[in-house]
């Protein structure tokens, strides 16, 4: 039985656990359910807070984890990445107050700045060369300039709005942030073998991700020109139709260059276009 620990709530709770149920991992979670248990696969979910995941995954009590990639840099623990997921993405930042002109990271000598990341926002100062006094902080950071606590603050950035709200500017991006499958060294072999089998189920997920499969029906003297601009999997599938001169072309899009990809299918004639989502992608 392979154990994963996950966030107990917020967004990155929401995320994981609707990833793992693209994974076709069936849970069925109670509230304030510690440990939970999958019906369908050998693997219980532990609900820890994010902050505790790394330490819990470095020490074996968890094999593997969810977590974000700025509690894995902030903790530094012993423990490897699996896997990059791609999902929760934010970053962490330094911001000041907005009326306050910013000459470069130097202003930071000499200032307050409150953080719930000490640990990597010590290790960027001592890279930039800079002086500045650390208030560890947890919960509402970005109040902290305003009630006089401290001069600027380090914290989490996602769409900015917050920021905004309390008067603060971004002026440094620290890192980037994003969720990873992190995982204890010494799973035994057993534990590594449903692993792999989890990592199967996550990248056929991640591979749909953004894809649309899409069919139509194409007049055979354009068949040549139209397989030129499918940037599908391979080459796509022709089938013939009943009425003389029409195939069917089934092919796979990418989201990004769907509307592109399909105004030059019109142009070379092909008629009803059916756009369907894909769940789960092997290749």
């Amino acid at each position: 039985m392979l154990r994963i620990a996950v966030q107990a709530k917020g967004r990155l709770y929401d995320e994981t656990m609707s990833f793992l149920e693209e994974s076709d991992i069936k849970l069925s979670v109670m509230k304030r359910s510690l440990l939970v248990q999958s019906s369908n696969f050998p693997i219980e979910v532990l609900f820890l807070r994010d902050d505790d995941i790394p330490q819990t995954v470095a020490t074996g009590v968890a094999d593997i984890g969810i977590v974000g990639e700025n509690e894995y840099r902030e903790k530094n623990e012993d423990a490897e990445i699996v896997k990059r997921l791609g999902f929760s993405k934010c970053r962490l930042s330094l911001a000041m107050p907005k009326d306050i002109e910013y000459p470069g990271v130097e202003w930071f000598n000499g200032k307050k700045i409150a953080t719930s990341y000490p640990g990597i926002l010590s290790r960027y100062l001592k890279e930039q060369g800079v002086d500045a006094e650390i208030h560890v902080i947890t919960g509402s950071v970005e109040v902290s300039p305003g009630i006089g606590l401290a001069d600027a603050i380090f914290d989490i950035v996602s769409s900015g709005s917050t920021l905004v709200s309390n008067r603060l500017k971004e002026v440094e991006v620290v890192m980037k942030s994003e969720a990873l499958l992190i995982g204890n060294k010494n799973m035994s072999e057993d534990k590594k073998e449903v692993l792999r089998e989890l990592l199967f189920r996550m990248d056929a997920v991640k591979t749909a991700e953004d894809k649309k499969y899409v069919l139509m029906n194409a007049p055979k003297d354009k068949l040549a020109e139209i397989v030129a601009v499918l940037p599908g999997m391979k080459s796509p599938t022709v089938m013939p139709l009943a009425q003389e001169g029409w195939c069917s072309v089934h092919t796979v899009l990418d989201e990004k260059c769907f509307w592109e990809i399909i105004g030059k299918l019109k142009a070379l004639g092909a008629e009803g276009i059916l756009v369907l989502p894909i769940e789960k992608m092997i290749i």
